[in-house]
């Protein structure tokens, strides 16, 4: 059964919603890797040192400090972090509701993390009441939220049977844009170049299944994993060809639609033929019953 990491509850003018929050998404482990000594192929150890007492301490023998000054520590306890005068350590303050479409103005497009809400017995009307809102009225909730020490910004949506909290970053925690080499000029493009853009997005489009993704950089590093494991050699792919310089896009354009068509049509191909093979019998049926 999941564990909930967070518990408090949803404020909204004097309304007061108990909640817990639950990880929406967790991370697959990637493939691990051990340092090993080069020479001896033994596992490195990584050990916690005290430079003033020239010893090896465990993890349960340290503390959360804080450095306000060249080599001066403030030991900061779990209680001193729960007391923390704020209402955001116990709840979810909704500060605004936003239209939900305009995720470049309140910066829900850089999400952090993402966070099933559970209500409590005692909130679920009131729950189930601003899902609806939300939901009827195309908003966000815009709310602050303190989570792991931190108080973050944070969108509320309605999601499936709960509703969802996605972490924001901070205004100050994006980078911006003037830092890049971007053109300050209108790009101008010929109408059959746009057309035919179009014409490439439309042979691309498609249902997005998320189960029919999967890690294939993973899958590929395993089966090296595995080779050398049995001792078999590992073979080298053929290095990728360097792309081809843009030259003439509308040529390109061209290209690339007609390779995603004959991609379409090879994914659609054996649909097909399961079709025609399922139809003999079907007719032989009927001309038996006739």
């Amino acid at each position: 059964m999941a564990r909930s990491m967070w518990r408090g509850a949803i404020q909204f003018g004097l309304v007061t919603i108990p909640v817990k929050l639950y990880l929406a998404t967790e991370a697959k482990a990637g493939l691990s890797f051990n340092l090993l000594h080069k020479t001896c192929l033994t596992r490195v150890q990584l050990k916690t040192y005290c430079p003033t007492d020239d010893e090896y301490i465990t993890r349960t023998d340290t503390l959360r400090g804080y450095e306000y000054a060249k080599n001066q520590y403030v030991v900061i306890s779990d209680e001193d972090m729960e007391s923390v005068p704020l209402k955001t350590v116990r709840s979810i303050e909704i500060e605004l509701f936003v239209d939900a479409g305009a995720g470049d103005q309140h910066g829900s497009r850089f999400v952090k993390s993402a966070y099933y809400l559970e209500p409590e017995a005692i909130g679920r009307k009131a729950f189930y009441l601003l899902k609806q809102v939300l939901r009827e009225e195309g908003l966000s909730a815009i709310c602050k939220i303190v989570i792991k020490d931190r108080e973050v910004l944070a969108a509320l949506d309605p999601y499936a049977k709960t509703m969802l909290l996605t972490t924001l970053h901070w205004p100050d925690e994006i980078r911006a844009l003037e830092d890049l080499d971007l053109p300050e000029e209108q790009q101008e493009f010929k109408p059959a170049e746009v057309a035919m853009a179009r014409n490439l997005v439309g042979a691309m489009k498609m249902e997005f299944d998320p189960a029919s993704f999967h890690d294939d950089y993973r899958e590929a590093l395993m089966a090296v994993i595995e080779a050398k494991i049995e001792g078999q050699e590992v073979v080298r792919p053929e290095p990728i060809a360097e792309a081809p310089k843009l030259v003439d896009l509308m040529a390109v354009l061209e290209a690339s639609v007609a390779a995603a068509k004959q991609g379409r049509a090879a994914a659609s191909a054996p649909k097909v033929a399961a079709e025609v093979e399922e139809a003999p019998p079907a007719r032989a049926r009927k001309r038996k019953t006739a």
